[in-house]
C-alpha cells in the first residue's frame, strides 16, 4: 500500500474542491427583455450602483420604440419624465431640433427606428454597470431560498446566472406566467372592476397588434411594388381612406384622405410608419397563452396582412414609389423583428389602477395617487366581431399618477413585472400601454429592484417614499402636474406634498388633452386645507378666521403643528423666507398654492415623516 503524505492529501482534497466548485453567473439584478422598459430599468438600476443584466432576444434595443416600429410617441409630449426624457433630448441632438422630429401628424416625436435602437445602445454603453446579452433567448427559470436562477440560450450554449431581484420585461408577460403569478386576459366585467363603461360580461377579448411596416421613398420614378401576395385581398382596405371603394365605412366620422393616412406616421428622411388603425393593418390575433412555436406560426398571418396593405398602397392607391425601407431592419423581408403588442397579460399586483382611479383619483378607496411613480395622458378594431363589442367610449378624464403597487405582483417575492403586463383594468391598459409610460414603468422597475437589492428587501418590503424619492432625484414625475417645470427649483415641493394629498390638484380633459393642474398660483382656501389636513394631522385643527389664507395664517399654522407633533424649527422670518426662493414676505398677503407646499415641505416634511404602503394609506416610521 503507498501512503500519501498528509499535507499532500490535503492539496489534493483542496484542488478537487476547487475544481468541483466553480462559481456561479451572479448579479444583483437579472431583466428579461430589452424593450422599452427593460432598457430604463437597466440604465436605473446601473445608475443607482446595482449590477444589472438585460436578456434580449432581438439585436436590437427599445422593445416597441425600435424593434417593433412605432417610432412616434404617443403622449407625455408635455410630462417629459425622467428617462422618457433623456431619450427625447437624445432624439432632438441627433435631428437638430424639437421641430424635426415633427413629420407627422400623430405625434410631436417622430424617428427611424435604427436611431432609436442606435440611441439606446448609446446610453447604456456608459454604463458600467450594465450588460446586455443579444439574442438571448429564455429556457426556464427556478426559485429556491429566494434566489431565482435563470437559464437561457446564447449563440448555441446554455448559461446559467443567479439573481435576488428578477425584473419582467417581456412583451406578452411570459417570466410572470413561468413564475406562477396569477393574471388576467381581455376585458373585465363591470361587477369585477367596478368600471361603470367596462362591459357587463367578461370575456377574452385584447387589443389588435400590429406588424409594422417603415416605408421609404424611392422617389417619383421607381417602381417598389412588391410580388402580389397570395390570396391578396383588398377589401378590407377599401376605407382605410377616401376611396370610390369606400361605401360602407366601420367609422363614418374619420374617413380621412389618403395622404392623411400616409402622413399619419410619416418620420423624417423620407419615411413612413404604417400602423394605421382604421381599416389598415391592424389584425386581431390573441397570442397570449400559445407556445413560442405556435406565435411564430400564427405571426406569418400578421405579416401576410400587412403585405397585403402595402401591395394595395401600391397598387390600388397609387405609392408605387414607396417600399420597405432597405436601411432600416436587417431581416430578410425588411420587416421590424417583433409585431407591436398593445395588450399582455395583466398581472394581480399589490395594487389594481382602474379608470376611477385615473378619473376621480380623490374619490377612491384606495389612495393610490400617493403612491404614483410615472404619469401618462389618457387614450380599443380588427377583432373578427368588433360590431358585437360593447362601444367603449370613454368619459372625459384628467391625467393620471401610476401606483408603484401595480408593478408587485401579490404572491410571488423577488419579482418586479414591467412593459404592458402590470396590474390594471384592461380600460386602463389602453393609456398605461403608450411609450412614455412604459418607459417610465422601467425606470420606477429599475428603482425599486436597486433598492430591494441593496436593502436586501423583498420588492414588497421597499418604502415607497423610498422608490419616490429616488425618482423624484432622477427627474421623473410622481404627479403629472402641468403648471411646474422640472428645472424649476420647487418643482420636487409641487410634487411630494400633491403626493400627500394636502393640497388636491384639479384634472380635465380639453379635446384630445387631459390635464391635471395644481393650481400654483392659486391662493389657498380654510375649506381646502381642513379637507387636507384631516387625514395627515388628524389631531390638529385649523383655527384661522380668513376664507383664503394669509401668510401669517400660513406661519401659525405651520407653528401649531410643529408644537402638536414635537418638531423642533427655525423661526419662520424674512430672513427665513428668503431662503425658500420664494416672492415679498409680506404676513399681510394672501399665499400661493406653490409657497404654501414650499413652506409645508421645508418646515413639516409631511412626505417622508408619513409613509404610505401600496394602497396609499398613512403610517410611521
Amino acid at each position: 500500500m503507498n501512503f500519501v503524505p498528509g499535507k499532500i492529501l490535503l492539496g489534493l482534497v483542496v484542488a478537487t474542491l476547487c475544481a468541483c466548485s466553480t462559481p456561479k453567473n451572479q448579479t444583483d439584478i437579472v431583466i428579461i427583455g430589452g424593450g422599452a422598459s427593460g432598457v430604463t430599468a437597466g440604465i436605473e438600476a446601473a445608475r443607482l450602483g446595482s449590477k444589472a443584466i438585460i436578456l434580449e432576444e432581438t439585436p436590437w434595443l427599445g422593445g416597441m420604440l425600435t424593434s417593433a416600429g412605432v417610432s412616434a410617441i404617443d403622449g407625455n409630449h408635455k410630462l417629459p419624465s425622467g428617462l422618457w426624457h433623456e431619450f427625447r433630448d437624445s432624439l432632438i441632438g441627433r435631428y437638430g431640433s424639437a421641430e424635426a422630429l415633427e413629420t407627422g401628424w400623430v405625434s410631436n416625436v417622430l424617428f427611424e427606428p435604427s436611431v432609436g435602437n442606435q440611441i439606446w445602445k448609446n446610453i447604456i454603453a456608459k454604463e458600467s454597470n450594465l450588460k446586455v446579452h443579444h439574442e438571448a433567448k429564455l429556457k426556464n427559470i427556478s426559485k429556491k431560498d429566494d434566489v431565482w436562477t435563470i437559464t437561457y440560450e446564447e449563440a448555441g450554449k446554455e448559461v446559467t446566472i443567479e439573481t435576488k431581484v428578477l425584473i419582467d420585461a417581456t412583451e406578452l408577460g411570459d417570466v410572470a406566467k413561468m413564475a406562477g403569478v396569477k393574471y388576467d386576459i381581455g376585458m373585465e366585467s363591470q361587477a369585477v372592476s367596478g368600471e361603470d363603461i367596462a362591459p357587463e360580461a367578461c370575456n377574452d377579448i385584447i387589443q389588435d397588434l400590429t406588424y409594422v411596416a417603415v416605408l421609404k421613398d424611392f422617389g417619383p420614378n421607381a417602381d417598389m411594388t412588391i410580388e402580389k401576395p397570395a390570396n391578396y385581398d383588398p377589401s378590407p382596405f377599401y376605407c382605410a381612406c377616401k376611396t370610390p371603394q369606400c361605401t360602407n365605412p366601420k367609422e363614418k366620422q374619420r374617413v380621412w384622405s389618403c395622404e392623411e393616412m400616409l402622413t399619419y406616421g410619416k418620420l423624417p428622411n423620407g419615411k413612413y410608419m404604417i400602423n394605421w388603425p382604421i381599416e389598415g393593418n391592424d389584425y386581431y390575433l390573441n397570442l397570449l397563452e400559445m407556445t413560442p412555436e405556435e406565435r411564430e406560426e400564427a405571426l406569418k398571418d400578421a405579416k401576410a396582412f400587412t403585405l397585403n396593405f402595402l401591395y394595395f398602397m401600391q397598387t390600388e392607391l397609387g405609392y408605387k414609389n414607396l417600399g420597405l425601407a432597405d436601411d432600416e431592419y436587417p431581416t430578410a423581408d425588411k420587416l421590424p423583428f417583433i409585431p407591436y403588442h398593445r395588450e399582455s397579460r395583466r398581472i394581480h399586483g399589490l395594487a389594481r389602477f382602474n379608470v376611477n382611479h385615473v378619473a376621480k383619483p380623490y374619490d377612491q378607496k384606495e389612495a393610490l395617487y400617493r403612491t404614483g411613480i410615472a404619469v401618462g395622458d389618457h387614450h380599443h378594431a380588427r377583432y373578427p366581431d368588433w360590431h358585437k363589442l360593447p362601444d367603449l367610449h370613454f368619459y372625459p378624464v384628467p391625467s393620471y399618477a401610476l401606483p408603484l403597487g401595480t408593478l408587485i405582483p401579490k404572491d410571488v417575492k423577488g419579482l418586479i413585472v414591467a412593459e404592458k403586463s402590470i396590474s390594471v383594468s384592461n380600460l386602463v391598459n389602453g393609456t398605461t400601454r403608450l411609450q412614455p409610460v412604459v418607459l417610465q414603468i422601467g425606470q420606477a422597475a429599475g428603482a425599486l429592484a436597486a433598492l430591494a437589492a441593496q436593502q436586501n428587501k423583498d420588492v414588497a418590503e421597499v418604502s415607497v417614499r423610498d422608490v419616490q424619492n429616488t425618482l423624484l432625484n432622477d427627474g421623473v414625475y410622481l404627479q403629472p402636474y402641468l403648471d411646474l417645470d422640472k428645472s424649476d427649483p420647487h418643482f420636487k415641493a409641487l410634487q411630494k406634498i400633491g403626493s400627500t394629498g394636502l393640497l388636491k390638484a384639479v384634472g380635465m380633459n380639453v379635446g384630445w388633452s387631459n390635464q391635471t393642474w395644481f393650481k400654483a398660483d392659486s391662493v389657498v382656501t380654510k375649506e381646502e386645507l381642513v379637507i387636507g389636513l384631516k387625514n395627515i394631522y388628524p389631531s390638529y385643527s385649523l383655527n384661522v378666521s380668513n376664507e383664503n389664507l394669509t401668510l401669517s395664517d400660513a406661519i401659525k399654522m405651520v407653528n401649531d403643528i410643529q408644537s402638536n407633533q414635537g418638531i423642533k424649527a427655525d423661526a419662520i422670518n424674512s430672513d427665513y423666507w428668503n431662503t425658500l426662493g420664494l416672492s415679498e414676505f409680506d404676513l399681510s398677503r394672501l399665499i400661493t398654492r406653490k409657497e404654501f407646499a414650499v413652506l409645508v415641505d421645508k418646515t413639516l416634511d409631511p412626505f417622508n415623516t408619513l409613509q404610505v404602503n401600496h394602497q396609499g394609506e398613512f403610517y410611521s416610521k
